[in-house]
């Protein structure tokens, strides 16, 4: 999953929102409030060893900043008083009773979640290509060298545009060949990866799961990769986040 809460726009008239499921009797932080255009406050639904943290769901709820930063941020600050299983953005249920019954049922998923993602957070990388450096690429990709070659034998706009996607090409193949030794490396500083959505332009979307006293190590050796690689790839960092990725398949999460 995307590392962070993904747009949506969702019909909501009445009902409970539900950001996130917790163990019994974990604090919801004070003064936060909900989203929603009147945000209002934040509860817990207790059962069992679990519960969910929820609030009144708005009667229209869009992906605005406003809203998507409140249900991250509430899920982060959730998290530094124990796990938490966070919600995307727009789940809403019925009422009250539909969120205790499915508590119930998911118990021992959730519970067995909460303990794998306890004291730990995520980190999303994303590679994309650089776009400088076209020299050594044209000396290391054969199919660029060929369409430049071309293009200044037989100058032209169908030349043009063949170089120009000859380029685009080599980029991208540039970038992924970079973007593998990227992943390996990161890998190997968290405890489970996960793949994230398809991004355009982008070779690598992912995301690592990792303690959270080790995310400043982290952050290091993604400046230190980027620094090697930078005429290459560009890398893109987003954390700490919720553990959105992997959480995913328990309780609709």
């Amino acid at each position: 999953m995307a590392a962070a809460p993904q747009p949506t726009s969702t019909a909501a008239p009445g009902g409970v929102y539900v950001y996130g499921v917790v163990r019994a009797g974990h604090p919801v932080p004070p003064g936060r409030a909900g989203v929603g255009e009147r945000p209002g406050p934040v509860r817990t639904l207790p059962t069992g060893d679990l519960a969910a943290v929820v609030g009144d769901a708005p009667g229209r709820l869009r992906a605005k900043r406003r809203d998507l930063m409140a249900h991250q941020d509430l899920a982060l600050a959730l998290g530094k008083d124990g796990p938490v299983l966070p919600m995307r953005f727009g789940m809403v249920a019925p009422d009250e009773e539909s969120v205790l019954r499915q508590l119930r049922s998911s118990q021992d998923d959730c519970l067995a979640a909460l303990e794998r993602v306890e004291g730990r957070v995520e980190m999303n990388v994303k590679v994309v290509p650089a776009q400088g450096d076209l020299e050594s690429l044209v000396r290391e990709d054969p199919e660029v060298g060929r369409a430049r070659a071309a293009a200044r034998a037989a100058p032209g706009y169908e030349a043009s545009v063949r170089l120009g996607e000859a380029v685009a090409h080599g980029l991208t193949r540039r970038a992924a060949a970079v973007a593998t030794t990227v992943a390996a490396e990161l890998s190997a500083l968290a405890e489970a990866r996960v793949a994230g959505p398809e991004v355009p332009g982008c070779v690598l979307n992912a995301s690592f799961l990792l303690a959270r006293d080790t995310t400043g190590r982290f952050g290091t050796a993604v400046e230190r990769l980027a620094a090697r690689y930078g005429t290459r790839v560009e890398l893109r960092l987003t954390g700490p986040l919720p553990c959105y990725s992997f959480v995913e398949g328990v309780w609709g999460s």
